[in-house]
């Protein structure tokens, strides 16, 4: 039976794959909550115990800290989040398919590939700050939306203290299926001026890169 975590994970992964781009600063704001609390649980508990923190406060605070962190992070420094992001997808991705792919070796060569492929992705994210948005959403939230990434993982990693249970098979049909929808989603929301037209109903659109070049293209 999934519980309210799980149902709030599915649904803030749908609102991330198929408009996270056209919901501008928003956007990025959720996916930096996201991350953010995410981060939060898992480091949480040891840096709570270093603190001479226990019982609920211990899990809840770090939680709520780490996703208002997040998404201040992606309200304020908006391509500095979408690179930091970009740089955690890239790596994921490059650990868990194209890292194996490209390097024959010990574990530490395919995870240095792996941040090679990171860095490669938030330097991406710096130069083309708002498509690298709407691919990293799309990723992100089919990775929710498909049920790849559980409550469950999450607390295997935090107890194990280590991302191995939270690395997922990026091949698996459903989640390339999601994947490919959301981006097909996103970039259709792109060429057809949905973007624009949304996110300026949002007090938050004069932080979208590149505005004025969509402001002046037709729709």
């Amino acid at each position: 039976m999934l519980d309210l975590a799980s149902i709030g994970l599915v649904l803030g992964g749908i609102v991330l794959l198929f408009a996270g781009a056209a919901l501008s600063v928003y956007g990025v704001v959720l996916l930096g909550t996201v991350l953010g609390g995410s981060g939060g649980y898992l480091v949480g508990p040891s840096v709570a115990a270093a603190a001479g923190v226990d019982g609920v406060a211990a899990t809840v605070a770090p939680v709520v800290l780490g996703a208002i962190g997040g998404g201040l992070a992606g309200y304020l420094l908006l391509s500095i989040a979408v690179a930091a992001m970009s740089f955690v997808v890239g790596t994921f991705v490059g650990a868990t398919a194209l890292a194996p792919l490209l390097v024959d070796g010990q574990w530490y060569l395919e995870w240095g590939a792996a941040i090679a492929i990171g860095v490669a992705a938030a330097v991406l994210g710096m130069i083309l700050t708002k498509w690298t948005m709407g691919a990293i959403t799309a990723f992100v939230g089919a990775a929710f939306a498909s049920r790849s990434l559980t409550v469950d993982q999450f607390v295997a990693a935090r107890e194990a203290l280590h991302p191995e249970p939270l690395l997922f098979d990026v091949t698996a049909p459903l989640f390339l299926a999601l994947v490919t929808l959301g981006l097909l989603s996103q970039i259709g929301l792109f060429k057809f001026g949905y973007v624009t037209r949304i996110a300026r109903l949002m007090p938050g659109f004069k932080a979208l890169p590149d505005r004025r070049r969509d402001e002046s293209e037709p729709t």
